[in-house]
């Protein structure tokens, strides 16, 4: 895309990477997905955005309107975005172009409205687990179908995955099943 200079000549936008950051383990490994992108290409700007919404969104927020509770969870969408900086790369990494922003809405329509330009690329991690996506619609599954560039699906590091099978309520227990990792057989008791 070509963006207007101060003299009137239009220069080359370099090419961004907009990843998507909640503080998931999902969306740390797609940061560092990311910024490994960039340094590969090397002339790549990773653009770190973080959406948030009053509690109740948007239609909650107009109907009462709370301009304290508003400033708080916006504070508390800042200092997320600053912990998950700080967990992923210990503040920010060296040899990468970085801006990080608070943009206030819904993560899919956020990212795929940042993501503008077909030069772009967009990061998103997988979903969360179940439970939250049963509760909230897939991130992932709006960027895939409404970005208009490329769309890079990470998907979450083992840990996250173990942790996901280890809560699930729907998994039978057996009577060997203390430990699912190891699947120790315990001895009958006599």
């Amino acid at each position: 895309m070509d963006v207007p200079h101060a003299d009137g000549e239009p220069q080359q936008r370099s090419r961004r990477i907009v990843v998507g950051v909640s503080g998931s383990l999902g969306s740390l490994a797609a940061l560092h997905r990311a910024v490994s992108e960039a340094r590969r290409t090397g002339d790549a700007e990773v653009h770190v955005v973080h959406a948030w919404e009053p509690p109740g969104g948007e239609y909650g927020y107009r109907r009462s309107p709370c301009p304290p509770l508003l400033s708080a969870v916006r504070d508390t969408a800042r200092g997320r975005l600053e912990t998950a900086l700080e967990d992923a790369f210990a503040g920010v990494p060296t040899g990468v172009r970085m801006h990080a922003e608070l943009v206030r809405g819904g993560p899919g329509p956020v990212l795929t409205t940042l993501a503008d330009d077909p030069g772009d690329l967009l990061v998103v991690g997988t979903s969360a687990g179940w439970l939250h996506r049963g509760m909230r619609p897939s991130v992932t599954a709006h960027c895939t179908r409404r970005a208009v560039c490329p769309v890079l699906v990470v998907p979450g590091p083992e840990l996250q995955r173990l942790m996901e099978r280890r809560r699930a309520p729907w998994r039978p227990r057996a009577a060997w099943d203390v430990d699912a990792e190891r699947a120790i057989l315990l001895p009958e008791a006599s």
